[in-house]
């Protein structure tokens, strides 16, 4: 079974339309909710480290290799296990990746020691590898062809999780401090038990396709070329997260070193950066279904370059402003980048979102780690500056091949 046949899943002999249309949405918002769930945890840890620097003592640079050491765990693992699983899909190994994270969760709560705290991030990594490959399969699985759509709802529901959490951390964990992280493993269990009521769906209706004939995945480029565009959708990811990496982990300390906010307002002004991003990720892939997604691409990573020249020279309102717009403009990016990769290489649904989340974490781990280096030596306000310019190499879109004329010929 392969999930270029997902799109018989969406109308089951046995049910009305209405009621397997139903079916397929509870399916990709129950596996959005969950996603949520992942990155609640997940966005913690950054949102959290000037807490964690304070109780600590820790230096710029061991604020970088904690976020190096999650989200590297994450992206070595991801596309070993999207591999793995695009040939023996394992939809109940998503309860067991929840799980490890709500370990993580634990260990940095009480944690004594700062090894320990790299230890925490590593457990919440392995969980958001285990995670990705197979959660983003069964929600195209369901998608009934919409798959720009179907990402766009998975991906809305992890970016939510991610502008929820430096929220939660102000108004939870900086009040009451860091042992109340572990009250957040009561999330976890419920994403727990609804990943296996998930795992459950996803394993009988693969049964009930299994004997229906199955057709050769075929791209439909060259392969020359499609490792072209392949290695264009990396470096435009690379570019994407390395900013993101800029504003996930330091935007804090940027606000409240340069207009001298407090440490709760910050976590707001994080939150509404965050926000904007899961509300562009929300529209991103619906767009991309209707005009293309080389066109969202285009328009999403060019178009964000007049805010990113703006930022490092605004004052306190115009960066509020500037980094809402750059969080709705830049995140509706990502969903249309997967989509166009799977569709460059059908039948591997799971190598691709292995490949493509593993190296969004691990792009932004080594970038939040590099930038820590050059914060500490250069100071917050250049690596702002430096950032800014990034979004230029979006300019290399225009090497990617045309699907529409593809799918035409």
């Amino acid at each position: 079974m392969t999930d270029t046949t997902a799109t018989s899943v969406a109308a089951p002999a046995t049910a009305s339309s209405t009621s397997a249309q139903a079916t397929v949405f509870a399916i990709i918002l129950s596996v959005s909710f969950c996603h949520g769930i992942n990155d609640i945890m997940q966005s913690l840890l950054p949102a959290i480290y000037p807490l964690l620097k304070t109780n600590y003592g820790l230096d710029f640079w061991q604020i970088g290799l904690l976020t190096f050491t999650f989200q590297v765990t994450a992206s070595l693992l991801q596309p070993v296990i999207g591999m793995f699983t695009d040939k023996r899909p394992m939809p109940y190994s998503l309860p067991w990746g929840m799980a490890s994270s709500l370990v993580g969760l634990i260990v940095l709560a009480y944690a004594g020691h700062y090894v320990l705290l790299l230890v925490g991030a590593s457990l919440i990594g392995i969980g958001s590898a285990i995670f990705h490959p197979e959660s983003s399969r069964i929600a195209r699985f369901a998608s009934g062809g919409r798959f720009g759509l179907a990402q766009s709802l998975f991906q809305v529901g992890g970016n939510f999780g991610q502008s929820m959490g430096p929220l939660l951390a102000a108004f939870i964990v900086v009040p009451f401090g860091q042992t109340s992280i572990s009250w957040f493993a009561v999330g976890s269990l419920v994403g727990i038990l609804v990943l296996w009521q998930v795992g459950g769906w996803y394993s009988r209706m693969r049964a009930s396709q299994a004997t229906r004939k199955q057709f050769a995945h075929v791209s439909p480029f060259p392969r020359k070329k499609v490792m072209g565009a392949l290695a264009v959708l990396t470096l435009l990811v690379l570019t994407k997260n390395a900013y993101i990496a800029s504003l996930s982990s330091y935007y804090t300390f940027y606000s409240i070193h340069k207009f001298g906010v407090s440490v709760q307002t910050s976590q707001v002004m994080l939150f509404l950066f965050l926000g904007a991003s899961a509300l562009g990720i929300l529209l991103g892939g619906p767009f991309g279904d209707r005009y293309g997604q080389k066109a969202m691409i285009w328009f999403s990573i060019v178009g964000v370059l007049p805010f990113t020249l703006a930022l490092p020279y605004a004052n306190l309102e115009w960066t509020m402003v500037l980094t809402v717009m750059i969080g709705l403009i830049l995140s509706s990016a990502f969903s249309n980048i997967v989509v166009f990769a799977q569709e460059l290489v059908p039948g591997r649904v799971g190598t691709i979102a292995g490949i493509f989340f593993g190296f969004a974490f691990g792009m932004g781990g080594i970038a939040a780690a590099v930038l820590g280096v050059i914060a500490d030596m250069k100071g917050i306000d250049f690596v702002f500056q430096v950032c800014s310019y990034l979004p230029f190499l979006g300019l290399l879109t225009v090497f990617l091949p045309n699907m529409k004329d593809a799918r035409k010929a």
